[in-house]
């Protein structure tokens, strides 16, 4: 199977991923971001608005589907069950906050953007997924020990 200019199945898996983060945003206004590190706060970002694009749009990429439908497979049960795993911990998150469960949320989509990069041969998005991982990870780390701190 291959996608044409860009992936809807990509832009689909993204929106489903967003949808409770900006539930949490609104019921959260006033939480802030407690890291201070200027630099991992950009990379987490950069990554993050990286991974959203290249999720959907193939561009710098030769040929932008699957070698095999054993690959297409992987890429539709694996997105799956990453995402439902996402939404069931989300939602746990929403009812009691914990580092444990941050982390958890923290690696998920990264696990997500990796997965599809890598499946995808979309090189670009790898390489964001890398770096939202990174960021992601060290920033939410950061605040889940700085909420603990404050209660």
């Amino acid at each position: 199977m291959e996608f044409g200019w860009i992936n809807l199945f990509g832009g689909i898996i993204v929106l489903l991923m967003l949808i409770p983060n900006i539930v949490y945003a609104l019921k959260n206004r006033e939480e802030r971001n407690l890291c201070t590190n200027r630099v991992m706060n950009v990379v987490e970002q950069a990554g993050r608005y990286g991974c959203i694009v290249w999720m959907w749009l193939p561009l710098l990429v030769w040929k932008f589907g699957f070698r095999s439908a054993s690959e297409m497979l992987l890429y539709f049960l694996g997105n799956g069950v990453l995402l439902v795993a996402y939404w069931l911990v989300f939602a746990r998150y929403m009812r009691k906050k914990t580092a444990k469960r941050a982390l958890v949320l923290a690696i998920l989509p990264a696990c997500i953007f990796l997965l599809s990069g890598l499946l995808l041969r979309h090189w670009l998005l790898v390489g964001f997924g890398l770096l939202f991982a990174v960021g992601h990870i060290y920033v939410t780390t950061i605040n889940a020990k700085g909420e603990a701190r404050t209660k």
